[in-house]
């Protein structure tokens, strides 16, 4: 999944206008990666913050949840068995395994009401955005939102390529 040459073309354009969207509604690229870079410095992991935000330079990310090593450590793992044939079908469902389906059953239902609140520190930068870990919850498909992978599991790299990306 976090890389973005292997993704298809409708992925790459979604991501790569998501991306710009972002960046502009916070003050502009630097702003979105300094973002980005700030994250990837918080240990062990970013979403596991007690006070539920990140702060850069220029921009703010908070959330309202506090998510568990055991979460984030299941994500990572999810998102490496996706990585392996650079599926971009991101359906956490098709698990076979019973019990590690449980454990995912029991993320979801942790991790839906989460959302993520990206502000400028500068209200004339722009209105932020925000997003969630999901991006399709149903019955039979729960599928990770690529944008919460970017920018936090996936490399700065990879933003830095998804922003730069053309469209044809």
């Amino acid at each position: 999944m976090c890389n973005f040459n292997k993704q298809d073309d409708d992925m790459m354009a979604f991501i790569h206008l998501f991306m710009q969207k972002a960046a502009q509604s916070i003050g502009g690229e630097n702003f979105l990666l300094s973002l980005i870079e700030t994250i990837k410095t918080k240990k062990p992991y970013p979403l596991m913050q007690k006070n539920m935000q990140i702060s850069s330079n220029n921009s703010i990310i908070k959330w309202n949840k506090v998510v568990f090593q055991d979460k984030v450590e299941l994500i990572q793992e999810l998102i490496i068995q996706h990585k392996k044939p650079q599926n971009t079908n991101l359906n956490i469902l098709e698990e076979k395994n019973t019990k590690k389906r449980k454990n995912i059953l029991n993320m979801i239902k942790t991790l839906t009401p989460i959302e993520f609140i990206v502000t400028p520190q500068n209200k004339n930068d722009g209105n932020g955005f925000n997003f969630k870990v999901f991006d399709t919850i149903s019955n039979d498909e729960v599928r990770l939102n690529p944008i919460f992978i970017a920018i936090f599991f996936c490399s700065v790299e990879f933003t830095k390529k998804a922003l730069k990306h053309k469209t044809q």
